[in-house]
């Protein structure tokens, strides 16, 4: 028979690390002045992606003389524009230790064909930052989703380097303190820390970024939805809310309540607050448990954001099965949902804890966890 499970369940059970939890206050009422039914190159529609281009850069801190652009294609559609536009100037070299990194290797390698450096850590590790050829153009995760490993906040980027930085910081923006000066392209979608709606991406460039733009032009063609200049100059509108492809505007009104929530709890630095409390009770969690580990080796490189998690009990022989029979048990219980680890990282949770998410319920949670452990284990001796 099951122990008697924890008296309280969290509020809101969804945990999934994208799409994430909307924020607390999201109502669909939120949305009712929604431009729809309208072009985005109308009046309205150009107010709202430039108020929403200008709020996002207010609310990160991007510097002066940097330039902010809504793309198509979450940030993946981001990533590929900025690689397909930018790269083969000069030496790349990708670093990856997770998923998405690892897919930003293939597309380089298999798909540009570039003779690029790969430098590459296991799930759990990062790669040497200081060894890292940063005179090379060098594309990395700030954040690896998939792996809960982030870069320290102790590392520097050299400020003299000569290449070109590509940050994919889906799950890190508004919920990390980035180095703004140190990034040249930094990418992102609503759908992450925001908890916004999927489909639309945001490209960050700083000027060296943009004058690599218009001095230099791929020997690959560009598809039309990549491209980010005209006969040698930037489209200056993509920067201005004269977006690609046609935006929802649903999902752009979605997303301004987002940025209206976000300033209500203090801005870039509420937010990283609350991201960093309800890691925090995770972190605590398992340093507290003989039975379950962060999957990030270093404390210094954890995430506040995709925090995961591995099981480490000498009882679970198969460490997936286990894995995936907790999440289902959390899941039918209404406690949490999408929890599993992503399918090509090592068995076991994968936990969002960014600042869409209340303490209250991760501490929930945590209990929860302690709970479904137990049952599974007990059903492990059960068949013994």
């Amino acid at each position: 028979m099951d122990k008697e499970h924890p008296a309280t369940r969290p509020d809101n059970p969804r945990f999934s690390s994208g799409p994430c939890a909307k924020p607390p206050t999201f109502l669909l009422e939120s949305l009712n002045n929604a431009a729809l039914g309208r072009s985005h190159r109308a009046a309205i529609g150009k107010s709202k992606l430039k108020d929403t281009i200008e709020r996002t850069k207010e609310l990160l801190g991007v510097p002066e003389g940097y330039l902010v652009g809504i793309v198509p294609a979450s940030d993946t559609g981001a990533v590929e524009m900025a690689m397909w536009n930018l790269l083969g100037a000069r030496p790349v070299e990708m670093l990856a230790w997770e998923s998405f990194g690892a897919g930003w290797v293939t597309d380089v390698v298999k798909q540009l064909k570039l003779d690029a450096k790969i430098t590459t850590a296991d799930y759990g590790e990062i790669v040497d930052l200081d060894a890292v050829d940063w005179n090379r153009d060098v594309v990395f995760t700030w954040n690896g989703t998939t792996s809960g490993v982030r870069i320290p906040q102790s590392f520097q980027i050299p400020e003299d380097r000569e290449g070109l930085t590509i940050c994919d910081a889906t799950s890190a923006a508004f919920a990390q303190d980035l180095p703004w000066d140190r990034l040249d392209v930094v990418t992102f979608s609503w759908q992450k820390v925001l908890g916004g709606e999927a489909a639309h991406g945001m490209i960050v460039l700083s000027p060296r970024a943009v004058e690599r733009l218009e001095t230099y032009t791929p020997s690959w063609p560009l598809p039309k939805i990549f491209r980010l200049t005209k006969g040698g100059e930037l489209i200056a509108g993509i920067f201005e809310g004269a977006t690609i492809n046609t935006p929802s505007m649903l999902a752009v009104e979605d997303y301004l309540h987002c940025l209206d929530w976000a300033v209500s709890v203090g801005g870039l630095k509420g937010l990283i607050s609350r991201a960093n409390s309800n890691a925090k009770v995770l972190h605590d969690f398992c340093d507290s448990r003989d039975w379950i580990a962060n999957l990030a080796v270093d404390p210094e490189t954890r995430s506040n954001t995709s925090v995961c998690l591995k099981f480490t009990d000498e009882r679970i022989k198969d460490g997936a099965a286990f894995a995936k029979a907790v999440a289902k048990r959390l899941e039918t219980q209404n406690v949490a949902y999408d929890i599993g680890a992503y399918r090509d990282a090592p068995p076991g949770l994968r936990i969002w804890c960014g600042g869409t998410v209340e303490t209250a319920d991760v501490q929930a949670l945590a209990n929860w966890l302690d709970w479904a452990f137990e049952a599974e284990i007990a059903a492990l001796d059960a068949d013994d």
